[in-house]
């Protein structure tokens, strides 16, 4: 797969346009979408690039499903998310909270200055999660855009490619992405030094997460991941990214034509 080829890339980058060009779109139904990623180790065998180059990825594929009269653009990602739970292995280059909050927030202003009324915080790194639930509501309230969030990790992406077991443990460099990543830059993956490692999860962790409790990664593991990566395939990294395409493309046309006014009541 070649990077930054494609529709989202060649038709629909927004910072490819001119002044003039961003000043004349007709912005009442368009979607704005921003990749927030990461930069941190993810075992041996897989880049510190791992999340930004699967949320890249995953857009690229789901831009191609777009109709030419979408709506739908896409920004630079950034390619550092809070990864303070990694920040102790090399590889790992991690935003505090208040940089990354700091960040989305001047990135909603700016859209907003421009007359763009969504925006899309599309996260690929699961660390980031809450931080980005709560400033898209910061951003509405600040800039008056409507935020949608989208988490890669929370679509149902995997059914039927990987074990249901391996989609439950596996949340660092496991089979899912370690097969992503093949099926996107395979030369940037040493499959020779792929790990098998799972945690000891006290009964229900994983399914009640209103009683979890804060860890970092050397809490959970010597390696590094969790889950299994030493099963990871190109061929399963290419149905993924066919899969999740599909679920991001839908998702986005259904943002792009969302109006915030239609929820509340007439009463």
């Amino acid at each position: 797969m070649t990077r930054y080829a494609g529709k989202a890339w060649d038709a629909c980058f927004l910072p490819r346009l001119s002044r003039l060009e961003v000043q004349r779109l007709p912005k009442e139904e368009t979607l704005v979408v921003l990749p927030v990623g990461a930069t941190e180790q993810h075992g041996p065998h897989l880049p510190s690039f791992t999340d930004t180059l699967i949320g890249e990825a995953l857009l690229t594929e789901a831009f191609e499903r777009l109709p030419e009269d979408a709506g739908v653009w896409l920004l630079p990602p950034i390619p550092f998310g809070k990864s303070t739970e990694h920040a102790e292995h090399p590889g790992t280059i991690t935003f505090s909270a208040e940089t990354l909050m700091k960040v989305l927030l001047d990135v909603g202003r700016s859209l907003s200055r421009a007359g763009f009324p969504r925006l899309l915080l599309f996260n690929t790194h699961g660390g980031n999660a809450d931080l980005l639930n709560m400033m898209a509501r910061e951003i509405r309230i600040d800039c008056g855009l409507t935020v949608f969030r989208m988490d890669a990790g929370g679509l149902k992406m995997g059914e039927g490619v990987i074990e249901e077991e391996e989609r439950r443990i596996g949340l660092h460099g496991g089979d899912l992405e370690t097969s992503l990543v093949l099926g996107i830059k395979s030369s940037w993956v040493h499959m020779e030094l792929a790990p098998h490692e799972v945690p000891n999860f006290p009964g229900g962790y994983l399914d009640l997460k209103n009683k979890a409790y804060g860890w970092v990664m050397s809490d959970l593991s010597a390696s590094g991941i969790t889950g299994d990566a030493s099963i990871a395939t190109e061929g399963k990294g290419e149905l993924l990214l066919t899969q999740g395409g599909q679920m991001i493309a839908e998702a986005l046309l259904e943002m792009a034509a969302f109006d915030m006014k239609s929820i509340r009541s007439r009463d």
